[in-house]
């Protein structure tokens, strides 16, 4: 199953900040947009997995 998020990309100073808007709690940093999108990438498939860790221990 695919799944599309909307990932926002800022550039502040020297770096670059993303995040998720349908995922409160993933954002990340990095010091070029490729980077903050790999890290980025990252931050969602952990937050995705420790909320079905979650989940599942609720059942």
């Amino acid at each position: 199953m695919k799944t599309a998020f909307t990932a926002i990309f800022e550039k502040i100073n020297n770096c670059y900040i993303g995040y998720v808007e349908e995922l409160p709690g993933v954002n990340t940093q990095g010091k070029t947009l490729e980077e903050t999108r790999e890290n980025l990438c990252e931050a969602i498939e952990l937050i995705l997995i420790s909320n079905r860790e979650i989940t599942e221990k609720g059942l």
